[in-house]
């Protein structure tokens, strides 16, 4: 016999025992299973078995929920239809000038955790930080910013982050069908980071439907939308982490914390729920970390949102102190039951809390009948009085209650704050600037008594004498000096040639230096 016919025949073969092998099994499993049936076992263990063209149930935006084991989800795709139409594209062009560039993205500095503006990286940041100490050598550069936003009028008003829009010299809006228009700024809030900007067209805009982001629940679905990257339109859905967080961007800290996906870009653009209504407005992310970002509660907005439209600025009511938290230990020691309150760390000097004899060391515990909870409670239920409206306050002092009223005043818009004054010791070669409770904190002083020595004359008198800058002169001879007044008063008792006593503190101690006034 050929090799050739060996070959088929060898193939015939393993036919025959394949289909042999294949009898045998099958009869095998068939009496097992009809031993199973006749046990009455083997029926729990078998797994539902679902049709190849099944599907999981899906469920429009109101309907969403889980029913048994039956798992409804979300249909994304409807959702984001309702909204798209009003989610705009906002590129800006600011002039940088000659001068230090900041860190952050694009070289300019923002906000802390992730805010600030969104722009690509500036190739010659490096080159300019390191053999130009951060200043630009070629003079003034255009610089352009991305970030998102969406319409709330069919007129043309739509609302932003501030820090998408400040110090832009020009304002782009980019809509969904890729036309483009120039905007201005009606207000904004750099408090909240809330801008509203507006276009003028000439046909009516589609408009997003604005929630109420107080019905929120930890756990709630929310979409996130707008221009990551400048990757237009992007959508992403996460779930409410959290309600309430503080990240440390000012006293109004009130963040929706989500794990939907925000990237440089999506700053300004709307945070939905399964309604389809914007309840937030994605603004901060926390540096490298994964699935944390954070957005305005669309309350916040509305609130302030008729301030911004006719005012271009919102009025705030300010009481004048500086407050820290209420620790357990600290409510021990106030004869607090637990730890409530704002605690009065500092009074402002002139301000409408120093006008109602309130002191450092008192306890707020309510406003006008509200309880402070929380001590970050205080600036926002301050905040939502109107300036000049008489307020009943009630505070532990030394553990005995006291209600006291006071007129508040208007809180200063971001770099209306007066400068403290300066100056004063030209006449002994210093220059001199009033201690403020902000520049005690930072120079970490028990007190704000006294004065900054900011400048010292190399060739002076003083300088002659040992006092440097940095240092802080309390008195002269020997009596206190708090304001540059007080010090030019003990300077002009003084005769020239005749030797001034100053008490100085220096770092962790204190010394007199004696300076002859020339």
């Amino acid at each position: 016999m050929s090799n050739r016919w060996r070959k088929w025949v060898g193939a015939f073969l393993i036919l025959i025992v394949g289909l042999l092998a294949g009898l045998i099994l099958s009869a095998q499993l068939d009496g097992t299973q009809k031993l199973e049936a006749l046990l009455g076992i083997g029926e729990e263990e078998k797994p539902a078995v679902k049709p190849p063209n099944a599907q999981v149930p899906q469920a429009g935006p109101e309907a969403a929920q889980t029913d048994g084991e039956t798992v409804c989800l979300p249909d994304f795709g409807k959702l984001a239809e309702k909204i798209d139409p009003a989610v705009v594209n906002i590129s800006t062009t600011e002039t940088v000038k000659g001068r230090t560039l900041g860190r952050g993205f694009g070289g300019r500095e923002g906000p802390p955790r992730g805010f600030g503006p969104e722009q690509p990286q500036d190739p010659f940041e490096e080159f300019f930080e390191r053999f130009f100490g951060g200043i630009n050598p070629y003079g003034d550069m255009k610089r352009q910013s991305l970030g998102s936003g969406f319409i709330i009028e069919s007129g043309g008003y739509i609302l932003t982050n501030h820090h998408v829009v400040k110090d832009a010299d020009s304002i782009t809006v980019i809509f969904r069908d890729e036309t483009e228009t120039q905007a201005k700024v009606v207000g904004k809030d750099p408090k909240t980071d809330i801008a509203l900007i507006k276009v003028d067209v000439d046909r009516a805009l589609p408009v997003a439907k604005l929630g109420n982001s107080d019905t929120l629940k930890e756990g709630d679905w929310v979409l996130a939308i707008g221009n990551p990257f400048g990757l237009k339109y992007t959508l992403t859905a996460g779930i409410v982490s959290a309600k309430g967080r503080e990240i440390g961007a000012g006293p109004y800290d009130d963040f929706i914390q989500t794990d939907a996906s925000i990237n440089p870009g999506n700053s300004g653009g709307p945070l939905m729920n399964l309604k389809g209504e914007v309840v937030g407005i994605n603004t901060a992310i926390v540096a490298g970390g994964a699935g944390i970002g954070f957005a305005i509660p669309i309350n916040v907005a509305q609130d302030i949102l008729p301030q911004l439209r006719e005012k271009g600025r919102v009025s705030r009511g300010w009481l004048g102190v500086m407050i820290q938290r209420i620790t357990p230990e600290l409510a021990k020691s106030f004869g607090l039951a637990k730890p409530v309150g704002a605690l009065v760390s500092e009074v402002t000097q002139g301000g409408p809390a120093e006008d109602a004899g309130l002191e450092r060391g008192d306890v707020i515990i309510e406003l006008e009948g509200q309880k402070v909870e929380r001590f970050n409670d205080l600036p926002k239920m301050v905040a939502a009085v109107p300036p000049g409206t008489t307020v009943e306050l009630k505070v532990l002092r030394k553990g005995k209650e006291k209600t006291v009223r006071t007129k508040l005043g208007e809180l200063p818009e971001e770099g209306e704050a007066p400068e403290p004054a300066q100056g004063g010791g030209e006449n002994l070669g210093l220059e001199l600037q009033e201690v403020t409770p902000n520049i005690a904190r930072s120079l970490g002083l028990s007190s704000d008594k006294g004065l900054v020595v900011t400048g010292v004359d190399p060739e002076s008198a003083a300088a002659q004498s040992g006092i440097r800058r940095g240092d802080i002169i309390l008195e002269v001879n020997q009596k206190e000096v708090a304001t540059l007044a007080e010090f030019q008063k003990q300077v002009q008792e003084t005769k020239p040639g005749q030797m001034m006593l100053f008490l100085v503190k220096r770092q962790e101690g204190s010394l007199y230096v004696a300076v002859e006034k020339k």
